[in-house]
C-alpha cells in the first residue's frame, strides 16, 4: 500500500510539471514544489493565470 502512494505523488509530480510548462512556468520548480505539497501545488496551478510569451 506504500508504494502506490509513492506512485500516485509522483505522477501528480509530474503532471504538475507539465501544467506548469503549459502555462509557461519553470517545469522542474514545480515538480519539486508539488513533491512537498502535491494537491494544493496543483490547485494553485488551476488557479493562476498563464504568463504571456515573450515576442
Amino acid at each position: 500500500m506504500e508504494e502506490e502512494f509513492y506512485v500516485g505523488w509522483g505522477t501528480l509530480a509530474l503532471i504538475n510539471a507539465g501544467l506548469a510548462q503549459g502555462k509557461n512556468r519553470t517545469g522542474f520548480n514545480w515538480f519539486v514544489l508539488s513533491l512537498f505539497i502535491g494537491p494544493i501545488a496543483t490547485l494553485s496551478l488551476l488557479l493562476v493565470e498563464k504568463y504571456p510569451e515573450d515576442e
